[in-house]
């Protein structure tokens, strides 16, 4: 399947953030929004990698993104995001928080207390920070949307992927957390599970796997790009892309 064979919601006027923008699933989710109508505000690390995602949502049709060279790490730059965001446009209708780091694979006991930090900084604090940013801009959209990435390593908590695990089980308490706050109000919250997928990221993990037997970011972008529609109305489950279907998170009691 390419992007042109794929239908996509009008997102037309919609202001999107989305983080982790320059590669991978978030490139492609970013090229799909501008295809789709929507003003990207792209946040990534490399300025040359923002400027390179930009003319790519120009040669797909979308318009000219904000790009925004961030690190995720930075948190009172996400602050400033915010407040940059309310006095252009006065309201956000769309986040995607994709931007992510693997970490070591290691012994929890081999971890260094600098790369733990940093996981948690990068998976996790700095999508706290966002929301806590974006909530009030979140409210004042007509239809807002956030989607998160969540990960098997969630659930799975495989030895030696303590960083990445931990990292990922707090996003989903995050994203369900503020699902549950905002239930009445005209903002609905998702997770994503990717399964594998063939970016830099998994080769990192696995790099003794083919990557041609696993999917790609423009397999999976086109069904997050139905979760921050409009006329989504589903909050605080995961979508799991390897089923391709909608999943409640299951705990005892």
């Amino acid at each position: 399947m390419t992007h042109s064979d794929i239908k996509l919601p009008d997102l037309s006027n919609r202001i999107a953030v989305i983080t982790g923008a320059t590669r991978g699933i978030g490139r492609e989710t970013a090229i799909l929004l501008g295809r789709a109508g929507a003003h990207v505000v792209a946040v990534a690390r490399t300025q040359g990698g923002l400027e390179e995602l930009d003319d790519a949502i120009r040669a797909s049709g979308g318009q000219a993104a904000t790009l925004v060279p961030i690190d995720l790490k930075d948190g009172d730059a996400l602050d400033r995001l915010g407040a940059a965001i309310f006095e252009r446009w006065g309201k956000l209708d769309i986040f995607i928080g994709n931007g992510g780091t693997l970490g070591p694979l290691s012994p929890l006991g081999h971890v260094s207390p600098k790369d733990w930090e940093q996981v948690m900084a990068v998976n996790v604090t700095a999508n706290y920070r966002m929301i806590r940013s974006f909530d009030p801009l979140l409210q004042k959209s007509d239809a807002g949307r956030v989607v998160l990435m969540s990960s098997a390593a969630s659930w799975k908590r495989s030895a030696y992927w303590g960083p990445y695990s931990v990292s990922k089980s707090a996003v989903d308490a995050l994203g369900v957390t503020y699902a549950k706050e905002t239930e009445n109000t005209p903002v609905r919250v998702m997770l994503v599970n990717p399964g594998p997928i063939r970016t830099d990221m998994r080769a990192s993990a696995m790099p003794g796997e083919d990557p041609l037997t696993l999917e790609t970011p423009q397999d999976i972008a086109p069904h997050i790009i139905q979760l921050v529609s409009p006329s989504w109305t589903q909050t605080g489950k995961i979508y799991d892309f390897p089923q391709r279907k909608v999943v409640d998170f299951h705990y005892p009691g």
